[in-house]
């Protein structure tokens, strides 16, 4: 998109330049909309719960916002040719389900006929633009929470191949079918300097896009790493996505890796995700009230995994034990 001239506006507050969640649009001087769409193929066999876990995606990038969803609307690529209509319509009520929860509102959608079934939505929102969170307007010193754990496509993966166990598909569906509402009605309270949500680009990924777009440098403590506890056994199968190796490599140049990380870590911090938690930098006096409130609200696995250790031209990520 380099060679694209997208132009800029002045009611734009928040655009494509820096890998954001969402785009923001400001209609007066207490209202902003906030943009996004998102959809993907199944990642579980069952099609309700393919449609909760997708339209859960959907809705996560305006929560990353600071937002809040008013408005879906279906994104579908269905085969209708070869597969049941039953199907479709399971997925829809998985979707409907998770729009009806976040008290958004399905306004209608789209679909063709596709050989290869997808579904997804657009979503909007809205948002005070005087309070939008951005992912890249952190602060030194800054302690980042992780709400959702990491591992959910290698998961995915072993589920592909027939290797995962149920109680592994389970934790999956549960994960990523979780909205990311509570999450950010608890980071209302403080406040939040950064936030961002970790999906297909893997925590890693979405760490460096913060780091980039704020030119800073951020630390990231692989211990400290909320994991799906079947995820590192696959991971030391092997049963590693393909996005994992590619965003590895693209981000290589920027990211210090400590000589005591393991091999199977970096896996997981790579590993792309599908509706995942939300990273929040918050200032260091604030995170151990936050933290335990986010985990009086339900949310065990909820974590300080890096902090901002300061400038940077470029923005990098250190990654350490």
């Amino acid at each position: 998109m380099r060679d694209l001239a997208l132009g800029t506006h002045p009611d734009l507050i928040v655009g494509v330049e820096t890998c954001d969640d969402a785009g923001v649009y400001k209609l007066r001087d207490d209202l902003a909309l906030v943009q996004t769409i998102d959809f993907f193929t199944p990642i579980v066999d069952d099609p309700y719960q393919f449609g909760r876990i997708a339209a859960a995606n959907a809705l996560s990038d305006v929560y990353a916002m600071g937002g809040r969803p008013v408005t879906a609307m279906n994104v579908v690529c269905f085969p209708i040719a070869n597969m049941a209509k039953d199907v479709l319509r399971e997925i829809l009520r998985g979707g409907l389900e998770k729009v009806r929860e976040a008290d958004a509102v399905l306004v209608g959608g789209h679909s063709v006929d596709d050989q290869e079934l997808k579904y997804g939505l657009s979503i909007t929102g809205v948002v005070d633009p005087g309070k939008v969170w951005t992912n890249f307007h952190y602060r030194t010193g800054d302690q980042l929470i992780l709400t959702k754990p990491i591992g959910t496509g290698i998961v995915a993966t072993a589920i592909k191949g027939n290797m995962a166990s149920r109680d592994a598909l389970n934790t999956l569906v549960e994960v990523t079918s979780a909205l990311n509402r509570t999450a950010a009605d608890v980071m209302q309270e403080y406040e939040v300097h950064a936030c961002t949500d970790v999906t297909g680009f893997g925590l890693g990924g979405h760490l460096l896009e913060m780091a980039r777009g704020g030119k800073g440098e951020i630390a990231l403590f692989a211990d400290r790493i909320p994991f799906i506890p079947e995820a590192r056994d696959y991971a030391m199968m092997g049963l590693i996505p393909a996005g994992s190796y590619a965003t590895k490599h693209f981000c290589e140049q920027l990211v210090d890796i400590g000589p005591d990380v393991e091999t199977v870590a970096l896996d997981l911090i790579f590993d792309p995700q599908t509706s995942g938690g939300l990273v929040v930098a918050v200032a260091p006096e604030q995170a151990p009230a936050c933290l335990e409130q986010l985990r009086t609200k339900g949310i065990a696995s909820a974590a300080v995994i890096g902090e901002v250790l300061g400038p940077h031209p470029e923005g990098r990520l250190r990654i350490t034990r």
